[in-house]
């Protein structure tokens, strides 16, 4: 019998919920996922395995020989030997450790099978269990390990002969979530929320056989996201190339595993700060380039400005926030042909002035940015405040009725009140693509405000995007968060094209030394 998604979920809860008696949750995600991806692994190896001794159970072949003839022609990952020609010998697989879970040094003897497999396959899951600090027994006992091993290894078999992929991403997506929801800000580190993704990836439409790059991949959600709503649409969502940067070693691992959870082994995730250190180039050094680009990057990051780097288009975003530097990073990996691009970020930076605004102002000058998109506060575990979209088109690819200017659309007050956070709905989602896609300013086709305006009103203003600059609510406006946060940006703004000016009547006195 088929296992449902419900039972699986249920059960690795079980499994993971072992693990409160030794950490907190915000750390179960750094044990449960190797495990579960360990298991995985080793149930699809085994189900392989009875299918090639069936097939050759008249071979008279060594151990050794098995094994090549069995890799070569059955198997797509190894399991190798631990401990080899010693008496303790076996596989590096699940149900060999599990049957030890009772004997001294249980967690060492995971750490020696999972770094087995990650060395014997090299090109597929070199580092991918991360640091695997949980297997020592000071962080975690080996009672602990043993007790969650054994809760775990009542989910049924993870091969496809037993459950589908969409089971298995779901129950993976459905512990990204869980764990989530119950660390809080951390969270923010590696997982956006989906309903965002999904709306993100709605707005830049992947076709099959394109390339997706996400700068920032956290947990892959938004590489998996294309692949799942291509193939929602009727396309092939395994012909597309995904491509991912992640700075924290272990969380470029759970995006590795989710990958792999879901089929999707068209993918390379690469680790490393990409502002810094971008991992995806072309033979000639410059950033390599992709049909869509989409990212979460952390809010407001301080960082060590470039000093000569040919994304720097602008000029270079100050050291206080690396919020453009990203967006710049993202627009130099945009393909010149039909390259597109979706960043949610604080909305910071639809107004600061200096470097920001100078950048801000080359990107409208060259009408890269296509919308503006204002979404609810607290929709994210990492900050309570509300965020916005920006899509980017590449130079000269906008279409007709959106050529020099900017759609603005704000949907800050779709939401619906979740338990810890506020969530969009399939139906604001729904709005929101349509008034994107509607060729007039969005407003008959749904309920939201939604306005486009030309470059040169925008220019009028300073180059200043702030949503309520250019839309006014119909209903009369309710002092809540999001209308508070708008009015003080606004003020925000408009003291802060007052110290321009202030400063360049001092700097035309000869009085210098000012700064902002």
């Amino acid at each position: 019998m088929a296992v449902t998604q419900q039972e699986i979920e249920n059960r690795l809860w079980d499994a993971a919920d072992e693990l409160r008696v030794a950490m907190p949750e915000a750390q179960y995600s750094s044990v449960v996922f190797p495990l579960m991806f360990w298991k995985y692994l080793s149930d699809t190896w085994e189900h392989t395995h009875q299918t090639f001794l069936k097939e050759n159970e008249d071979l008279d072949l060594s151990a050794e020989e098995a094994d090549e003839v069995e890799y070569s022609n059955y198997q797509t990952f190894k399991i190798p030997f631990i401990f080899p020609g010693t008496v303790a010998e076996s596989r590096a697989s699940w149900s060999s450790i599990l049957a030890t879970v009772a004997q001294h040094g249980l967690g060492q003897r995971v750490r020696t099978s999972l770094q087995a497999i990650e060395s014997a396959n090299p090109d597929k899951f070199s580092r991918i269990f991360g640091s695997m600090t949980w297997t020592s027994e000071a962080v975690l006992p080996g009672e602990v390990l043993a007790s969650v091993m054994r809760t775990m290894n009542r989910v049924p078999k993870m091969h496809e002969g037993n459950m589908s992929h969409d089971v298995l991403g779901g129950a993976y997506e459905y512990l990204l979530k869980r764990f989530s929801d119950g660390s809080g800000t951390r969270a923010g580190q590696f997982f956006t929320p989906r309903e965002v993704v999904e709306l993100i990836i709605e707005l830049l439409g992947p076709k099959n056989h394109e390339s997706v790059y996400d700068p920032t991949c956290g947990s892959g959600g938004m590489l998996i996201a294309a692949a799942n709503l291509l193939k929602a649409h009727g396309g092939r969502g395994y012909t597309l190339s995904l491509n991912g940067q992640e700075a924290v070693t272990d969380t470029a691992g759970v995006a590795r595993m989710n990958l792999f959870m879901h089929n999707l082994t068209e993918f390379k995730v690469e680790v490393g700060d990409t502002l810094r250190d971008p991992r995806f180039k072309k033979p000639d050094g410059s950033v390599k380039q992709f049909d869509i680009i989409v990212a979460n990057p952390p809010y407001s990051l301080k960082w060590k400005p470039w000093t000569n780097d040919p994304r720097a288009i602008g000029g270079v975003a100050p050291q206080s926030s690396a919020d453009w530097a990203f967006v710049q990073h993202m627009i130099a990996s945009m393909d010149p042909q039909k390259g597109r691009a979706g960043v949610v970020l604080p909305h910071g930076v639809l107004f600061r002035g200096g470097q920001e605004a100078a950048i801000r102002q080359r990107v409208l000058d060259h009408d890269l940015l296509e919308a503006v998109i204002g979404l609810p506060a607290n929709l994210f575990y990492s900050t309570t405040i509300p965020t916005c979209i920006l899509v980017f088109r590449a130079p000269g690819t906008k279409a007709p009725e959106r050529k020099d200017g900017v759609l603005f659309i704000d949907a800050s007050a779709r939401f619906t009140k979740a338990k810890n956070r506020s969530v969009l709905t399939d139906v604001d989602i729904t709005n929101v693509v349509t008034a994107y896609h509607s060729r007039s300013d969005g407003s008959e086709e749904t309920d939201l405000s939604a306005r486009f305006v030309p470059t040169t009103e925008i220019v009028a203003n300073g180059y200043d995007l702030n949503i309520g600059r250019y839309i006014k609510q119909a209903a009369a406006e309710q002092e809540d968060l999001g209308t508070l946060i708008d009015a003080y940006n606004i003020a925000r703004a408009e003291r802060q094209k007052a110290e321009q000016r202030m400063l360049a009547v001092l700097s035309a006195a000869g009085i210098e030394g000012f700064d902002e």
